[in-house]
């Protein structure tokens, strides 16, 4: 853990320097391939940064931070397209480029508000209060069920991510002074999977995706195939890219082979989705749907079920997650107890001195 700050500051040192490269070539250059041949090398450096981090909290977040959602802004941007191509000011390119955060404009602000505004303090305390019963369950779970274990394991995922995320808005809005949009929007509360992976689950990675896979497959399918059935290969093949982002972020944690249980869960609910986008095509204009109490909690009984089938056990084998928190948590404590006793030695001698 000792050895991993260093190279933390390290990494993160040569992020921002290259950012910064990357912004002074976007004034430099015009939208288009010169610009991809400039900003190339770093989305490939991005790859191999986090190779040098090996924990879960450190190394885990930076590696979707870099490979996933700095390449694929560093890629739009290279096309005049993005977040990014708005021509931000350096302070504000370099969280924008490699941050789960998207600046939110004062019209959309007033939606935001009108709609629902922020989530309460409360709605993450109570998140944060799931989360820390972790530590008990861990100690506890050779004494549970194993389908149990892995339905809570799934439960301390969900408000993990989201804890880690708003943390890391909430900081970028004390220091930019900029307001943000959430991550997650209560996924547990979908009423169909276009819901949960449209609008509820990732919020970023979803904005991401959409100009980068999309609607380019869409584009391209509409001229094959016709705009009616275009959505439905442009659907599988943002679930293939984010599957194999998946298995990359994976690797980075566990520095294991990918067994593709991960692939296989996102390309299942790729064609799940696509199925459920032609039925509801075929309906339009039809007075009968499923209502949101049944549609509801059917899809999230199929995510659930088809998360403890192949998302799960691929996390919990190649990552042990548990493992390697609890091991963190238990190493971090004896790095605060080693900074307390420095303090108060320190505190001790100057009063001798005195």
């Amino acid at each position: 853990m000792e050895g991993e700050i260093p190279n933390f500051v390290m990494v993160w040192t040569i992020v921002v320097a290259s950012l910064t490269y990357c912004h002074t070539i976007g004034n430099l250059t015009s939208p288009g391939k010169t610009r991809l041949l400039f900003v190339l090398p770093v989305v490939l450096f991005f790859f191999y940064l986090p190779l040098h981090l090996t924990t879960i909290f450190l190394g885990g977040p930076s590696s979707f931070f870099l490979c996933w959602l700095a390449n694929f802004k560093l890629l739009l941007f290279a096309f005049g397209k993005g977040p990014l191509s708005s021509d931000p000011p350096l302070a504000h390119f370099i969280p924008l480029a490699c941050l789960p955060i998207k600046f939110r404009t004062d019209s959309e602000k007033k939606v935001q508000n009108l709609k629902k505004g922020q989530k309460s303090i409360l709605n993450y305390a109570v998140k944060a209060l799931i989360f820390s019963t972790s530590i008990q369950v861990y100690h506890n779970k050779e004494s549970i069920h194993p389908k149990i274990v892995m339905f809570l394991y799934a439960i301390y995922l969900y408000t993990g991510l989201e804890l880690v995320l708003a943390s890391v808005a909430a900081a970028a809005r004390v220091f930019l002074g900029v307001d943000f949009e959430p991550q997650f929007d209560e996924p547990y509360l979908a009423t169909s999977l276009q819901d949960f992976w449209g609008r509820r689950w990732n919020i970023m990675v979803n904005r991401i995706l959409h100009p980068t896979v999309y609607e380019p497959v869409r584009d391209i399918s509409s001229r094959l195939i016709g705009k009616e059935w275009a959505p439905l290969p442009a659907v599988l093949a943002t679930f293939l890219v984010s599957a194999l982002m998946h298995e990359f972020v994976f690797y980075y944690i566990g520095r294991t082979k990918p067994t593709w249980e991960l692939t296989c869960f996102f390309l299942l609910h790729g064609v799940c989705l696509s199925i459920e986008i032609t039925v509801k095509k075929a309906f339009r204009g039809s007075t009968w749907r499923l209502p949101a109490v049944v549609s509801g909690p059917l899809a999230m009984t199929f995510v659930v079920v088809t998360g403890s089938w192949l998302f799960l056990p691929s996390l919990m084998g190649r990552c042990q997650p548990d493992v390697m928190a609890y091991r963190e948590y238990m190493a971090f404590l004896e790095f605060m107890k080693r900074v307390g006793d420095f303090l108060n030695v320190n505190s001790l001698l100057s009063m001798v001195s005195r």
